[in-house]
């Protein structure tokens, strides 16, 4: 079979001519119209967690963004529009937009911002876990979607990449729900690549000049990778991520269902990493550009089918818990747990607690944590 190419760009900060390397990566990946057509409506999708400011690297940085933007015009493709869906919390997605500095950067671009506030029930019977999706109406007005994600640590997939990107595109509180229908980290791994299925953005550009290392997606360190990744395989992109930190891709959940339905593929020898300097294998892409040292969890997740057993031994099972000395009390993790009578308590100055025996470690209270007062024990 063909391999599928992963284009990876050395690219040591932000001022350093982002626009050329993504161009540079687009030639070696053979060119926009590859993947899209300048007719076409695109929708460059970004990951916006939430709305913090781009140095704690919860999100796609905008010059990464802004780069895409201004070769897309330049490149003659006038119908584009941005968005993403922030966490299950989030009220004001403009607002999320404008304090991660996107928004700024599509106005100076006039890219208007898709539709992120209209829901549409999508129906997708060839899924292997979800037959149907709430999503915003942005990803049914787009021929095509960019998505361009960002390099962090996940409490329960290990890694968010590429794959994982197009949650953000599930529609508000449905997020949440997707959580509590999905309560492990396979089924939900399962759930989100049959979401890639159903939207099937043509193209993955991933931030990966400053990582987040730790406790992410949310609550995690800013580490410098220098690497920008591009490539129309968001499997095989996740699985040379998951071998640049030193982690086995059979332990990143998503990586392993997308190989299994065929979203994309995670054998090595069926990934050939492009360069400047001409074509490696991962294991010569990882010698030359690895990081080994980057913190991430690198043993398999733990799974949550036997659910019973774990509810009622809470210490048997990987679980969140909550610093006091961070907490503050303000009801966000509270406000984020999808369970119902929810599995942690705060709010009013009131400090977490956890009633362990209904929590299903779906990490949605760590995920949103502003404090980053909250992480994964084991």
């Amino acid at each position: 079979m063909e391999s599928s190419k992963v284009v990876l760009i050395p690219c040591r900060n932000y001022g350093d001519d982002v626009p050329g390397k993504i161009r540079k990566g687009m030639e070696l990946l053979g060119g926009w119209k590859q993947f899209v057509s300048p007719e076409e409506k695109i929708l460059v999708k970004p990951n916006v967690l939430s709305g913090v400011s781009p140095e704690k690297a919860v999100t796609t940085h905008p010059a990464v963004f802004d780069a895409v933007l201004q070769i897309l015009k330049e490149e003659g493709y006038p119908s584009l529009s941005y968005g993403d869906g922030p966490g299950s919390t989030a009220k004001d997605i403009e607002s999320s937009m404008e304090a991660c500095g996107l928004k700024q950067s599509a106005d100076a671009r006039n890219v208007p911002m898709a539709d992120f506030r209209t829901s549409v029930r999508v129906t997708f019977p060839e899924g292997k876990a979800a037959k149907e999706f709430v999503l915003a109406k942005a990803a049914l007005d787009a021929d095509a979607i960019i998505s361009v994600c960002k390099m962090k640590t996940h409490a329960l997939e290990n890694i968010t990449g590429a794959v994982k990107n197009q949650y953000g595109l599930v529609f508000g509180k449905h997020k949440a729900a997707g959580h509590a229908l999905y309560p492990d980290s396979s089924r939900f791994a399962e759930m989100i690549v049959d979401l890639d299925l159903c939207v099937r953005p043509r193209l993955y550009i991933m931030d990966g000049v400053i990582a987040m290392e730790g406790n992410g997606p949310g609550s995690g360190d800013p580490v410098l990778v220098g690497v920008i990744i591009l490539s129309k395989d968001p499997v095989a992109m996740d699985t040379v991520f998951a071998r640049l930190v030193d982690l086995d891709p059979a332990n990143v959940p998503t990586c392993v269902a997308g190989a299994k339905t065929g979203l994309g593929t995670m054998k090595e020898e069926e990934i050939t990493v492009v360069t400047e300097q001409g074509f490696l294998t991962v294991k010569e892409a990882v010698g030359k550009f690895g990081k080994p040292d980057f913190n991430v969890k690198r043993k398999k997740p733990s799974f949550w089918r036997l659910g019973f057993f774990f509810r009622t031994h809470p210490k048997k099972k990987d679980r969140p818990v909550v610093d006091p000395e961070k907490c503050i009390g303000c009801g966000i993790c509270e406000e984020a747990c999808p369970v119902e009578g929810k599995a942690v308590h705060a709010g009013k100055g009131v400090k977490a607690v956890y009633d362990y025996k209904k929590c299903i470690r779906c990490y949605c209270c760590q995920e949103m944590c502003p404090q980053k007062a909250i992480t994964k024990v084991e």
